[in-house]
């Protein structure tokens, strides 16, 4: 961890948003993080609340959640951030002032003010006040110090608004947090594309590459395989980067995705169908059992059918994450023969009842 989040910060805990309805998942990673780090404490989560709180029988130094605070590590996890203040019976007229003494309480300073809620129908009233409030607040912070805008080094401040009088303060450096509000990335519909599974792609490169792996493997002119194809969400999200795509369903696919000129769609199963060389990407989105997806996928990397895939998981509601750690597992036998490997998975803003993971091979 930065030397940024200096011991001298007391942390009560972990703070992490998630879409309403798997604060049981994430409360149950959270847990088994800071077990396997040696913290003792425990979760709080309630039900659609959108949030879990993982706490600290003490206050505990920054220090001490070294390698916790990733965002990126719980399949569940929209954000996760160190709080260090929970605020209670904020007066409406005067919301500033108790703030302000807990932030001014842990002696720390931060770079970037950001105000948000859970992502919740309930919590979503109060995302107009925190658009109002963002930018009067940052200047009360300013001038007595706490906010130095601009300064690289320093961690971003959030303040979390559990209801209108509830507010709970947290620490994220920004390499280690999601970089959108509420963790949440905003996507525009592209015109042209067939379905709003494009949206899920693409926040799936966003969110599972990093900027330099874009780079590389999104070039116009490589080749990709999108398996489950129909209508053509997918297809159309790697077509629109210039890759050459071939679709495989036995579904229709989009006119306008065929007509970039960039796909070649084949009538086939995706399961038994394989291409006759290696390509760049394999991505599928197809409905079936999560086990059988993640073999599929794991046989194409392992057989060096695909460079890289990026796939969906459909989870089953009541063992999500044992279903997780099954996939995990089957991927885990399949590839330990064949060499080191990125397995990152991720429930996504624009996921339901499944998560995103991306498979390859290490270099």
């Amino acid at each position: 961890m930065s030397a940024s989040l200096p011991s001298g910060l007391l942390v009560s805990g972990l703070l992490a948003y998630c879409r309403a309805g798997f604060e049981k998942e994430l409360a149950a990673e959270l847990d088994e993080l800071a077990a396997d780090a040696g913290l003792i404490g425990h979760v709080r989560a309630k039900p659609d609340t959108g949030f879990v709180v993982y706490e600290t029988f003490e206050p505990l130094p920054a220090t001490a959640f070294e390698g916790l605070t990733d965002w990126r590590r719980p399949v569940f996890a929209r954000q996760l951030m160190l709080w260090f203040a929970r605020v209670t019976d904020l007066p409406e007229r005067d919301r500033a002032t108790p703030l302000l003494d807990a932030v001014k309480g842990s002696g720390q300073r931060f770079t970037e003010l950001v105000l948000e809620t859970p992502d919740t129908d309930e919590a979503k009233q109060r995302s107009g006040f925190c658009r109002r409030f963002t930018e009067p607040f940052a200047r009360v912070l300013e001038k007595t110090g706490a906010l130095r805008t601009g300064k690289a080094g320093l961690p971003v401040l959030h303040v979390m608004f559990e209801s209108a009088t509830t507010a709970w303060l947290a620490a994220a450096m920004p390499q280690e947090s999601s970089p959108w509000p509420m963790g949440i990335p905003r996507l525009r519909m592209p015109g042209g594309a067939p379905s709003r599974s494009t949206l899920k792609l693409s926040e799936a490169f966003m969110t599972l590459l990093g900027e330099d792996e874009r780079t590389a493997t999104l070039r116009a002119g490589l080749r990709a395989v999108d398996l489950g194809a129909s209508p053509g969400g997918w297809t159309w999200q790697l077509a629109s980067r210039g890759l050459h795509v071939t679709a495989v369903d036995n579904g229709p696919m989009g006119d306008a995705v065929m007509a970039t000129g960039m796909v070649e769609h084949l009538r086939a199963d995706g399961f038994t169908w394989r291409p006759q060389r290696t390509v760049e990407w394999m991505v599928c989105d197809m409905v079936d059992q999560p086990s059988r997806i993640a073999s599929l996928v794991a046989e194409w990397v392992a057989t060096g059918r695909c460079r890289r895939s990026i796939f969906n998981l459909k989870l089953p509601m009541k063992r999500r994450l044992d279903a997780v750690e099954q996939c995990r597992a089957l991927i885990r036998k399949r590839l330990a023969s064949v060499g080191p490997y990125d397995l990152r998975i991720k429930h996504l803003y624009h996921d339901r009842e499944e998560v995103t993971a991306y498979l390859a091979l290490r270099k």
